[in-house]
């Protein structure tokens, strides 16, 4: 009997690396070189959202090219401070990934973010040779809490989804593997209680927790 896959769903920013300092860094730049000053705590508020909704905020009324210059601006800004470094990735993540791919499990990035800043981190971080499929926003139309970048990305593994558990740091991606019947593990705090198995590092992750999630 052939044994179906099993595969594992990478979200990246905040899941596999430590990155934002860096988007801090480049949205203070892009601001600065527009005149406007930004502060730290306005961007918390706006961590994780599309830059259309972030510069909408920021800059109510800003013509549609506008908002697509500054946001072109900002990425590549942050390309260029992930290229010089240093990128870290956080807590048992690399060793995890290394474990996993060792044992024959399946592995994918399924990140919201753009294609240049997935391929960017990946180079860094070493993942390209791990991972069977980098996923990110251009692969998709509709952002999380909607399943559709975990589905696109099982799909490109070969894997069912019920085969496939997603590792996130927000609740929204919780919300999308459940809506896409896959399981999940949560890294950070309660806000992530709805996930499967919920650890606040993957270094604190139990070894057999993935075979627990789908068994052989």
């Amino acid at each position: 009997m052939t044994r179906r896959p099993r595969a594992v769903l990478w979200d990246l920013d905040g899941t596999i690396a430590d990155s934002k300092d860096f988007h801090w860094r480049s949205w203070r730049e892009t601001m600065a070189a527009e005149g406007l000053a930004l502060d730290y705590e306005r961007f918390l508020l706006s961590f994780g959202q599309r830059n259309d909704a972030i510069l909408g905020a920021w800059l109510p009324g800003a013509p549609p090219d506008r908002v697509r210059r500054l946001g072109d601006a900002k990425e590549e800004c942050f390309r260029r401070l992930v290229a010089e470094g240093p990128l870290h990735p956080l807590p048992g993540a690399l060793e995890w990934i290394a474990r996993l791919a060792k044992a024959g499990w399946l592995q994918a990035v399924a990140s919201s973010a753009p294609r240049a800043n997935v391929e960017a981190m990946a180079a860094v971080l070493k993942l390209d040779r791990l991972m069977g499929a980098l996923v990110s926003a251009e692969d998709v139309h509709r952002g999380k809490p909607d399943p559709e970048v975990f589905l696109v990305s099982a799909a490109r593994l070969g894997a069912a989804p019920e085969r496939s558990v997603v590792v996130e740091d927000a609740a929204a991606g919780i919300e999308a593997a459940r809506r896409g019947g896959m399981k999940s593990i949560g890294v950070g705090g309660e806000a992530l209680r709805a996930a499967d198995v919920l650890v606040d590092s993957l270094s604190a992750l139990p070894a057999d927790a993935l075979d627990r999630l789908v068994g052989e």
